[in-house]
Order: structure tokens, then sequence, then C-alpha cells
């Protein structure tokens, strides 16, 4: 079932006055009037405190004492219609995101033109929220001289994949038939160099043999030299983990309806990318403490589309403190009942087809 916005504003309200009759209360117009007049860094903002707090309780794990970060982009299309809009939105755009997979929260996100220079492009203009205490994972999108350059003079570790195509080192390297060896890396070009004022030198790196369970033989590129505390055993599961930013991109998509915009403006559409990371990192938040205080077992998941269809109802109720902590503590029992069991090392691989685009009118409900 899809509504139009004013349904959703009437469902809106009768969610906070915790009953089944609509209200109205706003019409569509005052709502587009009030959102317009919304700073785009208020909940980009609002997420970063909830990332701190999260940071604060405990709720981000680390990974031989570093915290995880991985970086990926996905393509969206956005369901728009031709329109009068000033700065209208484009319907083809590439939303960016910087993931914590420990814990399955989003630290920031951002919307790019299709016509931008490339995923490492978006990578460079976010690593300013790292620090050197952060790993790192990529996909073999990203390996190139100049980013690895300028991940060594932040001091930023890192762990990506690597093919044969870019890298001689890398071709001889499989050839070689080792597990592990430390090879040295071309200077970056002089453009390179200017553009990204990186130091043009040649740089020292890690590479680690990996072979995953179908028999593919996969290539890990690393700055954790030290074979003691990092050993090469685990850098198979250590990039698997890379994996949750897909998982996180296709709930965003699926789940909470990021292509259905609720608006025509590339405003509105800034909006709701924010307001769904936001919402999804509050339910990472919420399925984490329910498998928690409710003891679950290691092997047994929470199902996290229903977490999406307990919260949503309760989203405006519980961010404006009515019942806020009976409400929270009935979701989370019943989260926690609606469970499957996990088993390692299932794989099920996507079936190509073409992406449609989405029709203006199929909005969430």
């Amino acid at each position: 079932m899809r509504m139009s916005v004013q349904a959703e504003l009437d469902v809106f309200f009768a969610h906070l006055r915790q009953q089944a009759q609509l209200v109205r209360h706003v019409s569509e117009q005052a709502f587009a009037q009030a959102r317009a007049k919304l700073s785009l860094r208020a909940l980009p903002q609002l997420n970063d405190w909830v990332i701190e707090r999260a940071e604060h309780y405990g709720f981000i794990p680390r990974w031989r004492g570093l915290r995880l970060v991985a970086a990926d982009a996905s393509t969206m299309r956005f369901g728009l219609r031709a329109s009068h809009v000033k700065r209208a939105a484009l319907a083809d755009q590439i939303a960016f995101g910087l993931f914590l997979p420990g814990a399955e929260l989003m630290l920031a996100a951002s919307l790019h033109s299709v016509h931008e220079r490339g995923e490492r492009q978006m990578l460079f203009e976010h690593l300013h929220r790292l620090s050197s205490t952060d790993l790192l994972l990529l996909d073999r999108g990203y390996p190139c001289r100049w980013l690895v350059a300028v991940l060594n003079q932040l001091q930023l570790p890192f762990c990506m994949r690597v093919d044969s195509s870019g890298f001689a080192c890398v071709r001889k390297f499989l050839r070689s038939g080792l597990l592990e060896q430390i090879v040295t890396l071309g200077a970056p070009n002089c453009r390179d160099a200017r553009d990204y004022e990186c130091p043009r030198e040649p740089q020292t790196v890690r590479l680690v043999r990996h072979v995953a369970p179908n028999g593919n033989v996969r290539v890990l590129m690393t700055t954790l030299f030290d074979s003691v505390r990092f050993p090469a055993s685990c850098f198979g599961d250590l990039y698997h983990q890379r994996w949750r930013i897909e998982e996180a991109f296709k709930r965003l998509k699926h789940r909470l309806n990021l292509e259905h915009v609720s608006g025509l403006s590339q405003r509105a559409v800034a909006q709701d990318l924010a307001a769904r990371v936001l919402c999804d990192n509050l339910q990472a938040l919420t399925t984490l403490t329910a498998h928690t205080c409710h003891e679950l077992p290691p092997d047994r998941r929470i199902n996290r589309a229903y977490v999406h269809s307990v919260l949503k109802p309760l989203l405006p109720s519980l961010l404006l403190g009515i019942a806020a902590a009976t409400s929270l503590a009935d979701a989370m029992a019943l989260i926690a009942r609606h469970t499957f069991r996990h088993r390692p090392g299932i794989s099920k691989p996507r079936k190509p087809r073409s992406k449609p685009h989405k029709s203006m009118t199929q909005k969430p409900c």
C-alpha cells in the first residue's frame, strides 16, 4: 500500500495521538514550506550525535583495536516527474556512504552527480571523518597510486581488494604463489600529486592472498604490516565485513524506500536521504539493544525488516518522549521474538536484472 504526502502527514499525527483514526493537523503545502526552511545540515548533525552516543555507550566494537569503516557507493534512481520546481533533483544520482559494519551504523552519507569523477573523489571528500584508529575497507574500484599516497599521508590504515589489471606487482604476486608479500607501488603522477596534495613518492604496502570458499583467489592490499598482530589468515574474514554496507544500501532502498522520494527539489531528496539514514541507524541501535537485553543466542539474528515495521509507527512519539520508556520496552520485547537462524558461509548471489525508474505515485506507506 502506498500513500500521498498528505495521507502520510495524517498518519504521522495519528501516531502522535496513539489512535487509529487519521488526524488532519497540517496541510501538504504547509509541510513543504516548513521543510524548505530546514537546514541541510540539521539531520546529518543529529546523526553525528547518535553515532557519538553509540560510541560513548559501547555499541561500536573494535577489530583488534581498530574501528572498521567500509566505504562504497550505490546508484539511485529516484521517482521524479517533470516540474517547474527551482533546483529540481535529477532522477539518476549516486549515494556515497561511510558505514560501521560492526554496529550496522551509517557514519555519513551524501548524494553526488553521476557525472562526477568517481567514487575515489567521493571518498576523498569524506576522509576528514576518519582517524588513525579507523581501518578503511574498500572494494576493487578504489585502488590507485594517489589514493594510497593520500591515505598514508593522513596515516589512515586501510584494507582494499585489488585485481591484476591495475598494478604489475599484483600480477607478479599472483604468479609467485606466496601467501603475503611487501611490495612498493609507483609514485603518483604529477597531476594527481598536485590535485590531491599528496607526496609524489613510491608507497610501500602489504599484499595478502585469500582463497574464497568458491575457490576464487583474492588479493588484499593493506598497510597493516605487523604480521603478529595482523596475520594473513585474518584478512579474509576482515574483508568480508565490507559486505555489510551493501546490505545497508539494500535496506535503505527496499525497506525504507529511499528511491520513493517525497519531493521534487534536490533539497527534498537530500533530506529524504538524511532522514532514512538516521531512521536506519536508530533501528540498528534498537536491534543491538534488544539482542543484548533479551540474551539471544549468537546464532540468532533479529529480522531487520520486522524492526522497521515495529518502530515506524512508534518513532514520532519516541522522538518526542511520549511514553518512551514503556513503548520502547514493549517494542524491543516484540522485536526479540522475531528472529532467524544465521548460517555462516551461505552464499546467495543476486540475480542480474534491469532497474526501472520509480513512479512519483509510489511513495512509502
